[in-house]
């Protein structure tokens, strides 16, 4: 793959949750070209283990339930057997669910009373709490663990935030709440874990297309919808984010020689979406 440049990650391990998605699974192949042996975690074992063989013998996929902090554990003796303590951790793990996401934007009184509608008032506690440990108890989880091996050496840790918790989106209020938990988090443990040498910064993707997000921003036949017209209106660069977009974010912050002095930051990668008022 074409790095937009080159740091040298010889000697770190890193691990990365949700290493099956579209946008950890080329921060894997980024971080293995520098130099890095990477842990893939992920539920989805086929998914880990294909970019695993994409990456080649300085890759271990290993299927982790992130909310079972016994099987998280269970990762961390399998990435200390194969590679050794781990000194890069990026909770990648997250996402939303269609139980937590309203269909209307904003609320009426009419609205409220729509039978074909599933309003804020039909959101299901479950899947409110779903969202919330997908995001911020699994990256508390992983970072309980993987976090020890970096406390007497130092460390890098990345979490991955949204746009969501700079300006909450319409339609999803469990999904935003919980990505402004995960920069108020990244904060707290990077005052926590300054004086063992460990930095912990987030990066906030702005638009991308997913696999989780296909069918909101596309029809069936590949045009989009009207939300996604709506995206690319509030972007000033006019386009969704591409992968390699966020690549050169990440090689700043996991490089101690390029961004040893930054920790407690949340940085936006959105195209100028954060900065735009509309007008």
């Amino acid at each position: 793959m074409k790095l937009p440049f080159s740091i040298d990650l010889t000697g770190h391990v890193a691990v990365i949750t949700g290493a099956g998605g579209v946008l950890m699974s080329e921060f894997a192949r980024a971080l293995a070209a520098s130099g890095a042996r990477v842990a893939l975690l992920d539920i989805n074992a086929q998914a880990a283990q294909a970019v695993a063989d994409s990456i080649g013998e300085n890759a271990l996929a290993i299927p982790t339930n992130c909310l079972d902090k016994a099987d998280i554990q269970k990762a961390a003796e399998a990435v200390h057997a194969a590679f050794g303590p781990v000194d890069i951790l990026i909770n990648g793990a997250g996402g939303n669910n269609p139980r937590a996401t309203c269909d209307n934007e904003t609320m009426t009184a009419e609205l409220a009373e729509a039978a074909d509608l599933k309003s804020f008032f039909d959101l299901e506690e479950s899947g409110l709490k779903f969202v919330f440990d997908l995001n911020i108890t699994s990256a508390f989880l992983v970072t309980q663990v993987f976090a020890a091996d970096m406390v007497k050496e130092g460390g890098n840790i990345i979490n991955i935030s949204s746009m969501n918790a700079f300006r909450p989106l319409t339609k999803i209020p469990a999904y935003s709440a919980a990505k402004a938990g995960i920069s108020n988090f990244t904060q707290w443990l990077a005052v926590h874990f300054a004086p063992c040498g460990i930095r912990v910064n987030a990066i906030a993707p702005g638009f991308f297309v997913t696999n989780q997000n296909r069918s909101l921003l596309f029809h069936e036949d590949g045009t989009p919808t009207p939300r996604t017209g709506k995206i690319l209106a509030a972007t000033p660069q006019k386009r969704f984010g591409e992968v390699s977009d966020l690549l050169g974010t990440l090689l700043w912050l996991v490089s101690d020689e390029a961004s040893g002095f930054v920790t407690g930051v949340v940085v936006p990668v959105d195209g100028g979406f954060n900065a735009y008022s509309g007008i």
